[in-house]
């Protein structure tokens, strides 16, 4: 198929995609729209499909693990179907009289995805759901080691929709071999780009002319002081560095640990399979994981013993060794480290109190990782504040495994989702995790009210008495 072709059959799915939202959307009601939800989420959490996803994800992008790919779909969307259970989406979502504005809740048209192969079903799954649920269509770009995963998901999602009687073409995706151009395409006749992955994307989606959010690149660095329960946080670290191989945006990528309890913390680090590299070791490990200036794909997203030959480190770390920590103290482009490693490789910093652990962490994130998010673990409120206030982060989680709590917990606020937004720090136009309110837009009928407008004496006052008229 030529360049010509090849962006005539983007031109038709996309034709395809905005019918099937037209007749979606007339005549809708909020039900129709929940279960064009919960059948994309089913497709994805029955357990059969669940495993299938899981198995073919791992097996054609090289990346993870089995069980808890199977952990993320599953709790990725059982979280993110509980956050929109209630939520409204079609019709009237709010009347105030006191403004005398009504709101009508209106889909935004075909939603464009582009989605990575770090979680090639959980993320477009997550994309889906929230698209159908605010009465859109989407049309998903992966990336090529994800395709497999989503003509799999889509081939599920088209098998429930067949049950409750909706189009396929609600749900489509870019014809494979996927290319720069084929999905260019995409992005351009879309509605609405959302982008998840390689900060490449993320550009040619805001400068591609169609409304865009796409999210920062992660570089979680996490902060253990001497208030910490070392136990706890080292536990707590241990599970969200290894989960599904690290793959996640939200892996920690470097502890900054206080002086006082330092030791105690390796310790700690220790008991729970994370072995010390010394910074002696430093220099092995970075040629090791950056062979040719790019990161070793043999070490990328692998089990630990995998991990651990690649690095050369068989028979000089534990037996039970699940991650490793490398002291280091570069920070910047010439110290690569400091940067994100997509591997069970975690960078240790000692700081001397918690003052200069929160400014190594701010040059840290600050090289890379910008607006995404910072862990601390401690018993002080006010330092997780103060982090709050100088750190250039649009999350704080405090004392928590940060993989897990980064993108929507149980036991925790925040929206579910795969895709966080960072802010201006990270070139985003959202602060927010991802979620369904990104996915719609409101018509506003606006009536007259009695006036309400204060005198210029009212507003001025304060500021004349301090500064004179």
């Amino acid at each position: 198929m030529n360049a010509h072709q090849d962006i005539t059959a983007v031109d038709r799915i996309m034709d395809r995609a905005r019918a099937a939202q037209a007749a979606f959307e007339d005549g809708a009601t909020q039900d129709r729209y929940d279960r064009a939800a919960q059948a994309a989420a089913w497709a994805i959490m029955e357990p059969g499909r669940n495993r299938a996803l899981a198995e073919l994800s791992v097996k054609t992008t090289g990346l993870g693990n089995v069980p808890d790919k199977i952990t993320k779909n599953h709790r990725k969307t059982l979280g993110l179907m509980r956050d929109i259970a209630t939520a409204k989406t079609h019709g009237i979502v709010s009347d105030d009289p006191a403004t005398g504005i009504t709101e009508i809740a209106r889909p935004i048209g075909v939603i464009g995805a582009v989605v990575p192969s770090t979680n090639p079903a959980a993320t477009p799954a997550n994309n889906i759901i929230n698209a159908l649920k605010c009465g859109n269509a989407i049309v998903l770009s992966p990336s090529p080691k994800g395709i497999a995963a989503c003509e799999m998901l889509l081939g599920f999602i088209h098998a429930e929709f067949d049950k409750i009687g909706l189009d396929h073409d609600l749900v489509q995706m870019v014809p494979p071999p996927g290319s720069k151009e084929k999905t260019q395409r995409m992005l351009e006749q879309s509605d609405l780009v959302v982008v998840t992955g390689s900060q490449d994307n993320v550009r040619r989606a805001y400068t591609c002319g169609t409304p865009a959010i796409g999210v920062g690149a992660g570089n979680v660095t996490v902060i253990v002081d001497d208030t910490a329960d070392l136990d706890a946080a080292a536990q707590k670290i241990a599970a969200s560095k290894t989960f599904d191989n690290a793959t996640s945006c939200s892996s920690e990528n470097a502890l900054v640990v206080v002086d006082a309890i330092y030791d105690a913390f390796v310790a700690a680090m220790a008991r729970q399979g994370g072995a010390l590299i010394p910074e002696s070791g430093e220099a092995q490990i970075v040629e090791r994981l950056w062979p040719d200036g790019k990161l070793n794909r043999s070490v990328i997203a692998q089990d630990a013993d995998v991990m651990i030959d690649a690095l050369g480190l068989t028979g000089q770390v534990p037996a039970d060794t699940q991650f490793i920590a490398v002291e280091t103290r570069g920070i910047g482009p010439d110290h690569p480290l400091s940067g994100e490693k997509l591997s069970r490789v975690v960078a240790l910093y000692r700081a001397a109190d918690f003052s200069d652990a929160a400014e190594i962490a701010s040059r840290i994130l600050e090289h890379q990782g910008a607006g995404h998010s910072i862990g601390l673990h401690s018993a002080d409120e006010n330092r997780a504040l103060h982090l709050g206030e100088t750190i250039p982060t649009c999350r704080v989680i405090v004392n928590q495994a940060h993989c897990f709590a980064t993108g929507g917990a149980f036991n925790n606020g925040m929206p579910f989702s795969l895709s966080m937004g960072c802010g201006s720090w990270g070139g985003n136009s959202i602060d927010d995790n991802l979620n369904w309110r990104h996915f719609m837009q409101t018509t506003k009928i606006v009536r007259e009210i009695p006036p309400v407008e204060p005198s210029v004496e009212e507003i001025f006052a304060d500021y004349w008495a301090d500064a004179g008229k």
